[in-house]
This record gives C-alpha cells, structure tokens and sequence, in this order.
C-alpha cells in the first residue's frame, strides 16, 4: 500500500514539474514557443483554477509544421524504413505510455476533469491498447494481384497489382472529451501507414498530446514525424487548408466536420470526419428492468455524457416505462459528483462553464417543450462547472433536446408500443454513429439490429469499443472508420500497376 501511495505521489509531482516547465508547441523533435510568443491558460474543470499555459499556435507556425513533417516524410530515415522497424518504434511508445501511465492519468485528470481512476484505468488502458493492437498493423499492408482480360488487346496477356502507399502529410485535428485515446487513435494508424503528422488538440486539452510528444522522441522516432500544434480555431483552419496538408483526420462536432469539408474542397485533400451523435438506447418489453436501468445509466452518464455515441434518447416499452425511468432517476440521484482526486467521486464536471451552459439550456429548452423533470436538472453550488445528471420523460420527437446533441449528463425518455413505433424513432434523427437494443429474445435483439441505421450496433451492452473493431458513422455523423483493419485504409492510397506479360 505505501508503495503505491509513493508511485502516486511520484506521478504527480512529475506531472507537477511537467506543467511549470513552460510548455511550447512541438515542432521538428524539439519543444519551441510560438512564432508569435502568444500562450494560453489551461484550466481544471473540476475547480475552475489555471494549471498552466501553453504556447498559442497560430498559421505561421502550422506552416512550419508542415514543413517538418513534408520534410520527414520525404527523408530516408522515416520513407525507406522497414515495416518492422517502424513497428518496433509503435511498440517501444507504448512501452513508454505503459512506463508513464500514471503521470499521463494526472495529466490527463487535471485537464479534463474526469476522475483519477477513469482516466489510469479507462483512458490510458484503451489509449494502449489501441497502439500496441495498431502496431501490428505495420507489417501487414497488402495489395492484391489481378489478371486482366483486355478484350481489345487479343494476343497479349497482362499482369496487374495493386499496392498501398502512405498518403503523406497529415493534419489531425482531436477533441476534448478522451484527449490521450484520440490522440493515439489519429497518430498510431498514420504512423503505422507510413505517413507524418501534424496534430491540433483541443485547445481546452492539450496536456497529455505535448507528453506524448517527448515519448514520441524518447521511443526513437525521427524528428519530424509527430508534431503538435496547441491553439484554437486558426491552427484548425490553417491546417485544412494547407497545400502541402494530404488529409485531414477529424473527431468532432458535424457542425464543423461540414465547414471542413467545404474548405477541404479547394485542394481536394482526403477526409476521414467522426462526427456527432443522439445514439438510441432501445428497451424491449422483455428486457429484464435492472438490467435496463444498469444499461441506461452507463450509456448516458459514462464521462459525463461527454462522448459522441452517448445514449441520450431513451425509447422504452410501454409495459415498462415508468418502471426504468423511475429506476434510472435512482441511479442519476445516488450519483457523487467531486474532483478527480477525491475517492469518493463516481463523476467529474463537464469541461467549461460554456460547455455546462449550454447542457442547461437545453435542458430548460426541454422543460418549456413539456418535457417532465424526473433527476437533476441543476447546476451544483461550489466551483468548477459541475452539472447533476439529468433524466428528462416524455419526450416527443418535435423536441428540440431529442433531436439535438447535447453532449452533456442529460437523456430523454420515450414510450413507445410496437418493435416498428420503436424503430422508427431510433432512426428519426439525422446522425447514425452509435445505437443498443436491449432485450432477453436473441431474434428480436438481430432483427431490430439490422434495421438500425447506425455504424455501430450494440445488443445489450452500450459504448463498447475494440481496437479490433471498426468505428465510424453514417449519415451526419460522418465518414470513414478508425480502429480493425479500417483506420489503415484511412492513411493509405491504392496505386493499380499494370504490365504485359514477357
């Protein structure tokens, strides 16, 4: 036990000392400040108190990024490298990740908010996970042989292959809600394909992207070849329009996966968007109502509802409704909200006071819709930007918070009385990223899953996710899947070689 407790101690004043070290931007294998000196705090949402600064990015120095990764990209030290060195340098960062895990979780924690143990043992675990399950990818990249038939040529015979080649520059933009696992999941595919990157985190969370950048380089990877980037929109912007930027890669809301895309539209660059979501929980009329409430409250209150497939609409049999409203009011009720270093916490606040703002407003647009409070609804007193976890009955489909992401503790029950009532409003929405039924009938659990119109399906479970296992959207919720075999093809490009046979 003390043991413990003096790695713990040890984490945190490493991560101390890693925040009064006076962050700059990472650029070419090297810490440097901001061509315009500019710096911005970053806060603790659970106190509302600066932790530190960083360096304030602006186009001039997404410019000199991409010059550093073009650079590397173009030199022999990363282009020639063979798939199995590139594989080792994967599995050496995550030999440092698991090294550091515990200060990465401090880091991790003071930026975001989120409790201690999620981060050490959510956060960090998946982020891991995901890099070294990626690694392996490195030395797998297949093309395929094809025997044409060219009618039009009779007397000879050809030969065709196809390979897959990195698409080059990369410019990655992650949001705030997982910052370590959506900085692995963006840089890990990419550097498995062979390309270099430019990543922007979010500006309200860059702590634990600008550690990983001094991993990067202790795991030996040649300078260049991951560079971070800390600033607000500008750095966003200069990236996706940068000539020399080959794709964008891209977690956020679809408000702005949209203005990408029409400012990707000038240089034709490849695009990969996750976007947002109002993932459907469906309760059947069999489904045991503990194991619906169980389900529920961790579909909706899993990171403070802070996550794109967040089960926010609630559709329940008739039979049972009240019963599972009731029992997940209970659950919202018994919740303790605290900061991320007190054991007592099961949830932390949202990231800011806008963000908390926002929540509220929808929650009081929900109200005045005639929407019925059952739990929460309120913004406790004391600092940070805390939020009670809320759950709203009798929702209509015409409400504004059914439609709309909230991102925030907050769900919407409905009832509803036949398996096509209940279909048919889990695919009344314009996203498609994440949906669950639940239900003890394995043919009805199949049968409904294959007309939910999502990218991911999940049948008595909700939010679960596999570094083996493709995720991505449809409709508004974007295009193109990380994570399995997917996140690679996102990186590469198909190049067909055709020739005669001698």
């Amino acid at each position: 036990m003390a043991s413990g407790a003096n790695e713990a101690r040890g984490a945190e004043a490493i991560a101390e000392t890693f925040l009064a070290s006076g962050l700059g931007l990472w650029i070419d294998g090297r810490d440097v400040p901001a061509v315009g000196g500019a710096r911005r705090d970053v806060v603790d949402p659970s106190t509302g108190a600066v932790v530190c600064s960083v360096a304030e990015g602006t186009a001039q120095d997404v410019d000199i990024a991409v010059i550093a990764a073009r650079k590397a990209f173009n030199a022999p030290e990363w282009r020639k490298l063979k798939p199995l060195l590139r594989e080792r340098m994967l599995h050496r960062l995550a030999d440092l990740i698991e090294r550091d895990a515990d200060i990465l979780a401090q880091l991790e924690a003071r930026d975001t908010g989120k409790i201690l143990p999620a981060a050490r043992y959510g956060d960090v675990v998946i982020a891991l996970d995901s890099l070294r399950y990626t690694a392996g990818w490195t030395t797998k990249i297949e093309g395929t042989t094809i025997t044409p038939s060219f009618s039009y040529i009779p007397d000879v015979q050809f030969s065709a292959r196809t390979v897959r080649e990195p698409v080059g520059v990369v410019g990655q933009i992650i949001p705030w809600n997982f910052p370590l696992v959506m900085a692995i999941w963006k840089i890990a595919p990419a550097l498995a394909a062979g390309c270099t990157v430019v990543l922007k985190p979010a500006e309200d969370t860059p702590l634990s992207a600008l550690y990983l950048a001094r991993l990067v380089d202790e795991a030996g990877i040649p300078a260049g070849v991951v560079n971070i980037v800390t600033g607000g929109r500008e750095v966003g912007v200069a990236l996706v329009e940068h000539p020399d930027v080959d794709k964008i890669a891209f977690t956020g809301s679809t408000s702005a996966g949209q203005d990408i895309q029409r400012r990707a539209a000038s240089t034709m660059k490849r695009l990969s968007l996750e976007l947002g979501g109002k993932s459907p929980v469906v309760v059947l009329a069999d489904c045991p109502v503990p194991m619906a409430v169980e389900g529920a409250a961790g579909a909706i209150f899993f990171n403070h509802g802070q996550v794109c497939t967040a089960g926010s609409r609630l559709i329940v049999h008739r039979s049972i409704y009240e019963d599972v409203v009731q029992g997940l009011a209970a659950a919202a009720n018994g919740m303790t909200l605290g900061t991320s270093d007190d054991p007592q916490a099961q949830m932390g606040p949202l990231i800011s006071a806008r963000q908390r703002d926002r929540v509220k407003g929808f929650v009081e647009g929900a109200l005045a819709q005639g929407a019925r409070l059952v739990a929460g609804g309120t913004v406790p007193e004391g600092d940070g930007f805390f939020y009670r976890p809320t759950v709203l009955a009798d929702g209509t489909p015409e409400m504004t918070i059914f439609r709309d992401e909230v991102f925030g503790p907050v769900v919407i029950a409905l009832p509803f009385d036949t398996e096509e009532e209940a279909l048919r409003l889990a695919n009344d929405t314009c996203f498609g990223l994440g949906a669950s039924v639940w239900t003890s009938d394995l043919h009805a659990a199949n049968r409904f899953a294959s007309g939910l119109k999502a990218g991911n399906v999940w049948i008595n479970a909700h939010n679960i996710l596999d570094p083996a296992v493709p995720f991505g959207g449809w409709k508004m919720s974007g295009y193109g899947h990380e994570l399995g075999h997917s996140a690679i093809e996102l990186y590469t490009e198909v190049k067909a070689i055709t020739m005669p046979l001698l």
